[in-house]
């Protein structure tokens, strides 16, 4: 009894401090996350001034800095490139941090100026770039000496005078330069404006000089008129020297700092260590330059303030802010939308005017939006929703000044322009002010605005249907209006009898409904005859076996998606019997157009079901959209929806089997590791791969990237031989070669090269020995010269 109660007493004691040390545990994670509270919310809406604040929250943070420093540092250091449209707010807390403890505000500039280094090796260049402007607004805050800060701007600078590197990289550090002369150019011109002339100088040197051969590619509009399209480094250039003119004064900056200077200024100040660029790597993939979207000016925003002129320091200040914004909340629409139109300063900017600006700037961007199209979409709904009265009149007003310049608009911005007005429109039940574009109705279909109305409508089909659309739209709009999609089974059709496989799609079809297996199903197939036959030579394929099997297997399929999905699904074998060569599956994505032709978004489905399911390769999909069967759809937007479709299953599968290369190679050599540091020496883990294992991954690997580089050989000499055939015809007949036809087709190749550069790049020493050479017409070369040109 005594033994146990002793055990008992020694259980009890140990519970006890068990219970202390998860309660001293729990109150320092409860402080950890009430010091994160405060430090992410500060700056945000309260009863007190910011200033109150930030002086309230340098208080507690300086009492808890003994026990919490690394895990206050760890948060704000978070904050810099999480919370950059904060970054005035956090260089005021840590100037304020600095000024009452000397070393914490030196451990933060060291932690920062590590993750800077490693960003810039890790190539993660907008963080960087965030990064140089904190540290610079620190300067402000008397946290940073100012020429510590021109010499890391003068390193930067200098990657402008090395020798064989791309321009990109150049621009990449010039513009991290650039973007922070706003926050703390003022500073430097007073206090070194001998050496920040100099800078400025290099600067000016290296802008003039520098190539712009890829600036059409990532413009949205052809023309300049009414707004200029502006390289993003000449544009911000122009407004730095605007910025100089006005003696590096601004309006737009919020400094919570400028309370505190009396307190600041006292501060002891730090120098920041030698910030050297990584040296240049094949590898490194830099920031594609840009091209500024402009849709607005002073005159488009007739009431209340005043926008900024293009080359005002105020429109990049607000722009960049709005664009930080949209980084941080493009998870949640509603959180954005929110803070969007809580913009700081709003009432001295025409807020809605700019903030539709950078939206459609984003959506508009080449090559790719930095987010998904849809999401622009939910945030316009959602900013109409929060600002009723005003913010649906300025989207009007920007939705018909985009229409009235789709003469010159860009081909992929067209696209994006029809999705999202497509989707808008079916939010607000379709209405429109319709009867101000009537006019495009008697123009050419294959010109800008008949062709933008039509796909707008074949969008919208897919989110509504026929009827409804027929009766939304004025009766001038019919011959636009899609025809109401239908399956065309021609076996069922008048004067059917006399195609020469009836009688056996009429058997295929009652075995079917019987609930044959697909064996059954090859079997009623055999006897068909095959058109392709003669006497000395065995076809690879049956054309009439695929065109009875294919049709009526779909037709019977025509009721969902999930019915034809079924289908395929069922005679899987049947299809793969058919379809061994890429003819054969040619022949299986034509019998499919003939079935669907007027359901558009059918046709997009079965493809990429039958690519999913490997009953056609994306090179049989790519010849058969660039075939003469499809002449008459190439303009249309489903057919590169398809295209582009194809292309990106054999990115991602290529993808997927280096990353199985990579992953194996690693968990080798960290098996071999182990061995050799004596760990493991008898029992092998069997998840590790053996040499054997991998040198087939890697020939699987190279399969598929001889199957992708051959997809785009296919592709690009399928437009060169389509466009120079075009060229070639309208010189020979002296008409101009420039036709809607021609544009759209010269911007799709365009587009190509745009959407999938990663991929491409890889493969363009072949496409310039093989393809882009200098005796093909010049029109064509310079789309494979501006696409060199943006990582040159």
């Amino acid at each position: 009894m005594s033994r146990r109660r002793t055990y008992s007493e020694d259980s009890d004691d140990d519970d006890v401090r068990s219970r202390k040390r998860l309660r001293t545990n729990s109150d320092a994670v409860d402080i950890e996350d009430r010091l994160e509270s405060l430090i992410t919310r500060v700056g945000e809406k309260s009863t007190s001034s910011l200033e109150s604040n930030l002086e309230g929250l340098a208080s507690v943070l300086e009492a808890d800095i003994a026990n919490y420093k690394s895990k206050i540092i760890k948060i704000l250091c978070e904050c810099v490139t999480k919370l950059p449209e904060k970054l005035t707010v956090y260089t005021t807390l840590v100037g304020l941090l600095n000024a009452r403890n000397y070393n914490c505000g030196g451990e933060f500039v060291e932690i920062l100026v590590r993750n800077l280094k490693e960003a810039l090796k890790s190539c993660e260049f907008e963080n960087a770039r965030i990064m140089v402007r904190f540290l610079s607004d620190l300067v402000n805050c008397h946290v940073i000496v100012a020429s510590s800060l021109l010499a890391v701007f003068d390193n930067f600078v200098e990657v402008t005078l090395e020798d064989n590197i791309p321009q990109v990289r150049s621009d990449c550090y010039v513009y991290s330069v650039l973007s922070a002369l706003p926050w703390v150019g003022r500073e430097l011109f007073e206090k070194k404006e001998m050496e920040f002339g100099r800078l400025l100088q290099t600067i000016d040197s290296y802008l003039s000089k520098r190539q712009k051969i890829h600036v059409p590619a990532l413009r949205t509009w052809a023309s300049d008129n009414p707004h200029p399209q502006e390289e993003y480094l000449d544009c911000l250039w122009a407004q730095i020297i605007n910025l100089r003119s006005n003696k590096w004064m601004e309006k737009q900056i919020l400094r919570p700092y400028l309370a505190f200077d009396g307190v600041l200024c006292e501060a002891l100040q730090h120098t920041l260590p030698q910030i050297i660029p990584p040296s240049h790597d094949e590898d490194t993939v830099y920031p594609l330059p840009a091209v500024v979207f402009r849709m607005f000016d002073y005159t488009d925003a007739p009431e209340g303030p005043v926008m900024p002129g293009s080359h005002a320091i105020e429109r990049y200040l607000i722009e960049e802010q709005l664009h930080r914004i949209i980084h941080t909340h493009h998870r949640e629409r509603k959180d954005c939308a929110a803070a969007l139109l809580s913009f700081p300063m709003k009432s001295k900017i025409p807020l809605n005017y700019m903030i539709l600006e950078v939206v459609f700037g984003q959506l508009f961007t080449m090559p790719r939006a930095p987010y998904l199209e849809i999401f622009y979409g939910s945030l316009l709904i959602e900013l109409c929703k929060l600002q009723p009265g005003s913010l649906p009149q300025v989207l009007a007003q920007a939705t018909e000044m985009l229409y009235d310049r789709l003469d010159t608009m860009n081909c992929s911005c067209f696209e994006r322009f029809i999705s999202w007005f497509s989707y808008h429109l079916s939010n607000f039940q379709f209405r429109w002010s319709w009867d101000d574009w009537v006019g495009c109705t008697e123009m050419d279909p294959e010109l800008p605005k008949p062709k933008f109305v039509k796909e707008v409508l074949l969008k919208c089909l897919r989110l509504s249907y026929q009827q409804r659309l027929a009766d939304t739209l004025p009766e001038q709009f019919a011959p636009l209006l899609p025809v109401k999609p239908e399956a065309y089974y021609k076996y069922e059709k008048e004067g059917s009898g006399s195609l020469p496989g009836t009688m056996f799609a009429h058997q295929l079809m009652a075995s079917i409904k019987s609930k044959c297996t697909p064996e059954e199903a090859a079997m009623l197939l055999k006897d068909l005859p095959n058109p392709l036959g003669e006497e000395d030579v065995d076809p690879s394929y049956n054309p009439l076996k695929i065109d009875v099997f294919v049709s009526t297997l779909l037709n019977l399929g025509k009721k969902s998606f999930s019915h034809s999905f079924a289908a395929i699904a069922k005679f899987h074998y049947v299809f793969k019997m058919l379809a061994e060569t890429e003819d054969a599956q040619i022949c299986i994505l034509k019998t499919m157009y003939e079935l669907w032709s007027t359901h558009q978004q059918m046709m997009c489905v079965l493809v990429d079901k039958m690519l999913k399911t490997q009953l056609v390769g994306c090179a049989a999909v790519a010849n058969w959209l660039f075939s003469p069967d499809m002449a008459s759809d190439f303009t249309s937007m489903y057919v590169w929806e398809i295209m582009h479709s194809s292309i990106k299953k054999m990115n991602k599968h290529v993808t997927k089997l280096q990353k199985e290369v990579d992953d194996a190679r690693d968990m080798l050599e960290a098996a071999e590791r182990k061995i050799r540091d004596g760990f493991d020496l008898e029992v092998r883990d069997e998840d590790v791969p053996t040499e054997e294992m991998i040198e087939r991954m890697e020939e699987r690997l190279e399969s598929a990237q001889s199957e992708q580089k051959n997809l785009f050989l296919i592709i690009f000499q399928r437009f060169i031989i389509i466009l120079t055939n075009h060229l070639a015809t309208c010189e020979s007949e002296r008409r101009d070669y420039n036709t809607p036809w021609y544009k759209w087709v010269i911007e799709r190749l365009q587009q190509v090269f745009l959407m999938h550069h990663e991929q491409v790049y890889r493969y363009i020493n072949t496409l310039e020995t093989l393809m882009f050479t200098s005796d093909i017409d010049i029109h064509i070369l310079e789309i494979f010269q501006q696409f060199c040109a943006l990582r040159s």
